[in-house]
């Protein structure tokens, strides 16, 4: 499995607003460069964007965790 990590710290989500669907359902398919959450610092939003490209995408965190710089977000099969 492939991850994706989150490149900074703060509040990851998966959508781009309250009530929108997720940027990123649990199992599409992901290409490079591919949106898939927003991470949050100091109320300002980074976009998180995948590196490799991939089958399946599975979410290791839930929209509105907090993560650390590093911290795997996603896999992918």
């Amino acid at each position: 499995m492939t991850q994706i990590l989150s490149p900074l710290p703060g509040t990851f989500y998966r959508s781009a607003a309250p009530g929108q669907p997720p940027l990123k359902a649990d199992g599409e398919d992901v290409a490079v460069g591919d949106v898939i959450g927003l991470i949050e610092v100091m109320k300002s939003f980074h976009e998180v964007r995948s590196e490799v490209a991939g089958t399946g995408i599975s979410f290791v965190v839930d929209n509105e965790d907090p993560v650390m710089a590093g911290a795997p977000l996603a896999e992918l099969g």
